[in-house]
């Protein structure tokens, strides 16, 4: 993936817009009259609002970096997870394998010890056949002296004979049951060995993957960085600038001219949300469409499970994190593109609480108030609506679309 925030390009930019508003701030001589004072103070404002754009245009490309490889590093935490379960899925066919190949080296000892003793039988009953002789009928009619005694050495001679067949039937039946296990043995020993391989494949898969996942996540994270420090920049000029509106404001005060507050109106009842349920909120019928929309796809993945790095790679997704969520919301009410983490969140729109909707992020976490209502992922097991906020709004820069 291009990351057009690791050239020198934007860093560059940061002294040079830093400069320049410390210049515009320190570098004029005092204005004598009201009105020149006012005219410097505007001037100085458009400096520092211009070097406010383009600190903002770098840091939305950046923005636009780090959301896409934070899709990244979800898919690749994603795929060590897949690759770690198929490893011990393995891992126990390979188990099973082993315990049956020890079950079958035990029965195949039984029955190579029933062979043996059948076997030396056998050995018995050829050598006593080879030095007796073996008895026919005919010898038995003509050594017999009576009819009774044919028929007794008859069924002697049988017995013997159906002992020497049970015999020779044994020693057969137990060499096939040991060919048989060996056969056995010699199939489970080659799905131990393709079970083996597969583990070494899959540990090898897993590993990577997890290397992967830990260098993006450790390239994230450096970028992140970078990131918060242009936006610290960007704070010091936003506070530069309230500072610059304040004294506008002071002047404009003092030559009796009209000071503007900027405050939202608060919100009637037909303008607030009611909150139904932690999955669910109701649209006020005096919400414009876009706030109406909004509210409606936070609907749609109330009931979803956290997942870090959910609706980034994507809008849609099977779960999502604090900045995927609010990010889902807004782009529901065509209100963003694509989506922002914690820190894009923080830059976002326009400065202050709005009217409609207000987004609260940081470095760390990001939350809104839509219509009155939280919708966070703090509080509980993902994206949810809340009546009250959960998160403190300490620590957290507000923004609002343009106009809500």
């Amino acid at each position: 993936m291009r990351a057009p925030f690791r050239g020198n390009s934007w860093r560059l930019l940061l002294p040079a817009a830093l400069l320049l508003a410390l210049l515009c701030v320190v570098g004029s001589a005092p204005a004598e009259t009201l009105e020149e004072k006012l005219h410097e103070t505007e001037g100085k404002l458009s400096d520092v609002r211009e070097s406010q754009s383009s600190v903002a245009a770098t840091i939305a490309e950046q923005n636009r970096a780090i959301d896409s490889m934070i899709g990244e590093v979800s898919a690749l935490r994603q795929r060590q997870t897949a690759l770690e379960a198929e490893l011990a899925a393995k891992q126990a066919e390979l188990d099973e394998a082993t315990a049956k190949l020890a079950a079958e080296k035990r029965h195949l000892a039984r029955v190579r010890a029933r062979l043996q003793r059948a076997l030396q039988v056998l050995r018995e009953r050829l050598v006593a056949i080879y030095e007796t002789g073996s008895p026919d009928m005919l010898n038995v009619v003509l050594d017999s002296a009576s009819w009774s005694e044919v028929s007794t050495r008859a069924d002697y001679l049988g017995q013997i004979q159906d002992y020497d067949d049970a015999v020779a039937a044994r020693v057969e039946t137990l060499r096939d049951q040991a060919k048989a296990a060996v056969e056995r043995m010699t199939e489970v020993r080659l799905q131990i060995k393709e079970a083996r391989d597969m583990i070494a494949i899959k540990e090898r898969q897993a590993a990577t993957a997890r290397q992967e996942a830990e260098a993006r996540f450790s390239e994230l994270k450096a970028a992140q960085a970078e990131r918060q420090a242009a936006l610290e920049a960007l704070e010091s000029r936003e506070a530069a600038l309230s500072n610059n509106l304040a004294a506008i404001s002071e002047q404009l005060a003092a030559s009796g001219a009209p000071v503007p507050t900027g405050a939202p109106a608060p919100l009637t009842p037909g303008q607030s949300a009611n909150y139904i349920s932690e999955s669910q909120a109701s649209v006020p019928s005096a919400a414009p469409p876009a706030v109406a929309a909004a509210i409606e796809a936070a609907n749609s993945i109330a009931t979803t499970p956290y997942i870090w790095g959910g609706g980034h790679g994507s809008f849609e997704s099977s779960g999502y994190d604090c900045s995927g969520s609010v990010s889902f919301a807004l782009h529901g009410g065509g209100l963003l593109d694509s989506p922002l983490d914690s820190t894009g969140l923080s830059t976002w729109g326009e400065p202050g609480p709005g009217q409609w909707i207000t987004v609260y992020a940081n470095a760390g976490h990001a939350w809104v108030i839509i219509a009155g209502l939280a919708f966070d992922t703090s509080g509980g097991a993902g994206p949810r609506w809340h009546p009250e906020p959960v998160s403190s709004t300490e620590g957290f820069i507000a923004r609002h679309p343009p106009g809500y």
